[in-house]
């Protein structure tokens, strides 16, 4: 049996930014790609994605205070 654990309620939403996204983000937040939290390309929910080193991820977090709260993740091996 296999289960898709991003159908759960309780998993974020999990989106690949694109290149032209990603330049735009360091901008504006005046990171670079060491400065942003990690996530491994074997995490469930970014499994099947088609991710590899250096892609970043941007996981959409509901709050019910909060609205919706945008992090993002850089993927390492």
């Amino acid at each position: 049996m296999v289960i898709n654990i991003n159908t759960h309620g309780l998993v974020p939403k999990h989106i690949k930014l694109n290149e032209t996204d990603k330049k735009k983000l360091f901008e504006q937040h005046h990171v670079d790609i060491k400065s942003l939290p990690k996530i491994l390309v074997t995490d469930p929910a970014i499994e099947g994605m088609n991710l590899k080193q250096g892609d970043v991820v941007k996981i959409e977090r509901i709050s019910r205070t909060a609205g919706t709260t945008n992090y993002y993740r850089v993927v390492i091996s």
